[in-house]
């Protein structure tokens, strides 16, 4: 068999495998968001940890990220520094599942120097309404209230960042 030949088997080859990955990821990916919220956001009254009032109707006319964490998640730790450096940049409410009280998430803040608003989701209220069955989960709402973007699992900062562009 010739070198062309070979060249030519490994790249099919390759690209099946590509392929499989990619309808793998994108079937994972379905099955872990089956049960996240779409359409219109259930609206959120709650208080932050700070004791700030808050309500995603009547929040700024602006996209937000709601955010959806735990302080057990270890993936949630990957990405709570991009979080926090977009809270500088955009209009962001983080929600703490199940983590505790509100001075146990407190203290992990500042462990870990984290400066976004947290409301502490500690009986699991909007993590239900919500439909997130793992954390971290994302969703990008639009000044409309609508939902426009939803992930689940680790995101990259510049993918959410694209998203709230997108939703402006």
């Amino acid at each position: 068999m010739n070198i062309k030949m070979m060249l030519k088997k490994r790249w099919v080859v390759w690209t099946l495998e590509i392929l499989f990955f990619i309808v793998l990821y994108l079937a994972l990916r379905g099955y872990m968001q089956r049960d996240m919220v779409t359409g219109l956001a259930p609206d959120i009254q709650a208080t932050t940890i700070e004791q700030q009032a808050f309500s995603l109707h009547a929040a700024e006319t602006k996209p937000i990220l709601v955010h959806f964490w735990a302080t057990w998640c270890g993936i949630c730790k990957l990405e709570q520094d991009s979080i926090d450096a977009m809270s500088k940049d955009y209009h962001v409410m983080t929600i703490a599942m199940q983590s505790g009280s509100d001075e146990e998430v407190k203290s992990y803040l500042q462990e870990h120097k984290l400066g976004f608003k947290v409301i502490n989701d500690s009986e699991g209220t909007l993590v239900e309404r919500y439909g997130v069955t793992g954390v971290p989960a994302s969703f990008v709402v639009n000044s409309k209230n609508e939902i426009v973007a939803s992930e689940v699992g680790y995101t990259t900062p510049w993918g959410l960042r694209f998203r709230i562009w997108l939703a402006d």
